[in-house]
């Protein structure tokens, strides 16, 4: 069975949204909601999808990239016109899905089904389905047989013909030898001027060619955007969708009403998302963690029995075992090993820290390299911003031992099992097992020994 090219009508203005952005790049749950159709036509085996776009085509062409190919519809003049726009492109193909960038959820089902009752002899087929609130959408008219004749948009309805129940849900697929041929006899005689693309599937019904129509079973699939309360439906939609597929995948989420997780965020099995928690971007989340309550992380790399509460993570790589939290943040660039702590209102930029480091109280480590077995004493920070408007890195060895309120002036090194007494501002490197105490700090002694 022959696949389908697929042409994604997106040039509307979106006027209602009362944005600069593009509608139909509006994120759903983290992802521009046009992408969504796009990977799920991927899935349903689409390889070639044309984008129609219009005046703001370049913001959607620097979203997508060259992941797609776009025909320009400029100015918009319907439906009907931007199908016909995109058809000489398609030129070697017998078939084509036509589809709605503002409605993202349509399904791989859904598709197939409008692929095979196509088959070989109708000339289209379309997505149908009654519902009781039908504001908005085309009333499917069909003859006392029950035999399709018809699409009546709802600003150009009779009373009788918006009664109506079955609407139009805005999914085809079309032989496109006939669609084409239909398209030029179109007429823009409706109240907005338009050349629509409903009009042409009745042209083609009343010339006698098959249109067959296939019931969508989810209503959620004709849930289109064109205000920012029905985007924050969608939104609904994609979140719920989202969770689900998580706890399908062995996660538990307390309470799915306060836990936001972004599309493409991956968790592992045995994981708990306690409330209040927020994961966004590339996120990955490894087995058997424990995340929130108040748990924000965006993309961020977590491994095994990863906890954190009450703490915001962005750009970070957590080891196995690891504990941050609460009210700590961890910021890009930092690398933490296994069963590291890391405790109230720590700050971390740029940072490496060894395994079983602990980082418990109050402290600001920026644009360090920390050892294994350190601990680090409440109130500790590293200087990294010189004189000459540069950062500079600290580097602290194994098993060091930095006193509370230690300073620690960058560039600077301690050295392996060395340790500052609190209060200390560190201004020169500490030799390994060296104690170094004061303002500025100096060495005083060595621990077990002077070193060799």
């Amino acid at each position: 069975m022959e696949q389908p090219a697929a042409v994604i009508l997106a040039a509307g203005r979106g006027t209602r949204m009362k944005s600069s952005l593009p509608k139909v790049l509006h994120p759903l749950c983290g992802r521009p909601m046009l992408e969504y159709l796009i990977a799920t036509l991927r899935r349903a085996g689409v390889r070639r999808l044309l984008v129609v776009v219009g005046r703001e085509g370049e913001a959607i062409r620097g979203a997508l990239g060259d992941r797609v190919e776009y025909v320009v519809q400029d100015p918009p003049r319907g439906t009907g016109d931007a199908l016909a726009r995109a058809l000489p492109r398609l030129r070697g193909h017998a078939l084509a899905y036509v589809l709605h960038g503002d409605m993202p959820f349509v399904s791989v089902r859904t598709l197939r089904a409008l692929r095979q009752a196509i088959g070989r002899h109708a000339a289209a087929s379309l997505a149908t389905r009654r519902m009781e609130q039908t504001h908005r959408f085309g009333r499917i008219v069909r003859d006392p047989a029950g035999r399709f004749l018809r699409i009546v948009e709802e600003k150009d309805a009779t009373p009788a013909e918006a009664a109506i129940r079955e609407v139009n849900a805005g999914f085809y697929c079309f032989r496109i030898a006939e669609i084409r041929r239909t398209l030029r006899r179109i007429r823009p005689t409706n109240r907005q001027a338009e050349y629509y693309l409903t009009d042409a599937v009745g042209l083609l019904a009343a010339a006698g060619r098959e249109v067959v129509t296939v019931d969508v079973a989810d209503a959620e699939e004709l849930l289109g955007v064109n205000t920012r309360a029905e985007l924050a439906d969608a939104e609904a939609v994609a979140r719920r969708r989202a969770l689900r597929r998580l706890m399908d995948g062995g996660v538990t989420v307390i309470d799915p009403a306060t836990t936001l997780v972004h599309d493409g965020v991956r968790v592992g099995p045995d994981t708990v998302l306690r409330p209040f928690t927020i994961l966004t971007g590339r996120t990955v989340i490894g087995p058997s963690c424990e995340i929130g309550p108040g748990a924000r992380i965006h993309d961020s790399i977590l491994g095994r029995r990863v906890r954190v509460r009450d703490s915001t993570l962005e750009g970070v790589r957590i080891g196995e075992g690891t504990v941050v939290g609460p009210y700590a943040h961890l910021r890009p660039g930092t690398v933490v090993g296994r069963d590291v702590e890391i405790g109230n209102y720590a700050e971390m930029k740029k940072v490496r820290v060894g395994d079983r480091t602990k980082v418990h109280h109050k402290s600001y480590l920026g644009d360090a390299w920390i050892g294994a077995d350190v601990n680090i004493g409440a109130g500790t920070i590293t200087c990294n911003y010189g004189l000459d408007r540069r950062k500079h890195r600290t580097t602290i060895g194994d098993r060091a031992y930095i006193g509370s309120d230690s300073m620690l002036i960058a560039p600077v090194r301690i050295g392996r099992g060395a340790a500052t007494g609190a209060g200390s501002v560190v201004t020169k490197d500490v030799p390994p097992r060296g104690v170094a105490v004061g303002v500025p700090a100096r060495v005083i002694r060595f621990l077990n020994g002077r070193p060799s």
